[in-house]
């Protein structure tokens, strides 16, 4: 009986997880910081923007526009090149854009 109520607790923290995800709490997406305009030569870019590009399991590709922040900063500009990053932050939805607002970012090397 003890492990029925552990699981149930398990499942209870798992939802409240995911929801609180979806919230607009911290989340952390792994993928390659780009410029939309000098690499990815977005035709809407009219200024350097860091932007993740990001796939998941199946192959989709999701952009991420990163806010600039102090984490933002410590990481640098992409320009022409990429970066393979993992960015931990708040995402939120502007102007038909998902952007983040990255409070940690750390440089990988996959």
């Amino acid at each position: 009986m003890k492990n029925v109520a552990k699981v149930g607790l398990a499942v209870a923290l798992a939802l409240g997880l995911a929801a609180a995800i979806q919230a607009g709490d911290e989340t952390t997406v792994t993928g390659k910081v780009m410029c939309a305009k000098c690499a990815l030569k977005k035709a809407d870019a009219d200024k350097c923007q860091d932007v993740l590009v990001s796939k998941d399991a199946d192959g989709k590709v999701s952009e991420y526009y990163l806010e600039k922040t102090a984490a933002l900063e410590a990481f640098g500009h992409v320009c022409q090149g990429e970066k393979t990053a993992v960015v931990t932050g708040t995402v939120s939805e502007k102007d038909g854009k998902t952007w983040i607002a990255p409070s940690k970012m750390e440089e990988t090397t996959s």
